[in-house]
């Protein structure tokens, strides 16, 4: 049966992906119309189907939504669940695919382009190879991460894994420059895959390195990334009880990562710049 879209309005309390987080996500920028990194997104989003089972909509479904949200800068979430059905855990023999979908106005953080003050979490990702890299439903390690702290002046926190290795940051990909290039954590145990480090990789002498947290501060330079909010470097990290590790002054590294994403989301390659 074919998947067909509707807004967000009405999911079923029977739905999986409310009851169990059966299901994925995308959050995608959308710029008049025109969605940005959408390849990214929809091989993401079919990568995930393959690995939980669920078949997606068809391409022009997908393809007609990011024209429906509107003018300006908006973020269309697109959310795919399994369906109701099934026994308990149990997946239904034959799922209906839920897609809902909503939109709404956005702007970034320019302040933070400029660059953040991060600190370390305590909370340790567990390691699940066959959820590795997807943007699945069940996202209560990063809620509980994100709880830590609600001081206003820390901008993100980062993660790592059960043992000890970085992944990301709650919500944000992870880069860091050593050694004439820039890293970033390997995602096959755990985190999620983002379409802004897949953008990357592919145009960057970017290495996908396994690393533990104190590489950062012998690093050159460290910054976070996302599709949404594009690149803020880190300028101060601390530790999980907020007591300083490593301070950075944005300089060449960071403003030349931030000009090659930024180039990609329609942002100012600098901060202060016109996106003009």
């Amino acid at each position: 049966m074919p998947v067909q879209p509707v807004p967000g309005e009405g999911v079923p309390l029977d739905d999986r992906g409310l009851a169990y987080g059966d299901g994925l996500f995308e959050t995608v920028l959308v710029r008049d119309g025109v969605p940005l990194l959408w390849e990214q997104h929809l091989a993401r989003l079919a990568r995930g189907g393959e690995a939980l089972g669920i078949a997606l909509p068809a391409r022009a479904t997908l393809d007609a939504l990011p024209a429906r949200v509107g003018e300006g800068l908006r973020v269309l979430k697109l959310v795919l669940t399994r369906g109701s059905g099934g026994r308990g855990y149990l997946p239904p023999d034959v799922p209906t695919p839920r897609l809902r979908w909503q939109a709404a106005p956005f702007s970034p953080s320019p302040s933070r382009w400029g660059g953040v003050r991060v600190r370390h979490c305590h909370l340790a990702l567990a390691i699940q190879p066959r959820l590795a890299g997807l943007k699945h439903l069940n996202r209560l390690e990063n809620v509980l991460a994100r709880a830590e702290w609600s001081d206003p002046e820390i901008a993100e926190g980062l993660l790592s894994d059960a043992e000890g290795r970085l992944v990301e940051a709650t919500c944000m990909n992870l880069f860091w420059w050593r050694e004439g290039r820039w890293e970033t954590p390997r995602l096959h145990r755990c985190g999620v895959a983002g379409t802004l480090r897949e953008a990357l990789l592919a145009r960057l002498d970017l290495r996908e390195v396994d690393a533990f947290p104190e590489v950062l501060a012998s690093s050159e330079a460290v910054c976070l990334g996302n599709s949404v909010q594009g690149v803020w470097p880190l300028i101060r990290l601390d530790d999980a009880e907020g007591r300083p590790l490593a301070r950075w002054s944005p300089g060449v590294r960071h403003r030349a990562l931030q000009a090659e994403a930024h180039g990609l989301l329609g942002y100012p390659r600098r901060p202060g710049d016109s996106t003009e």
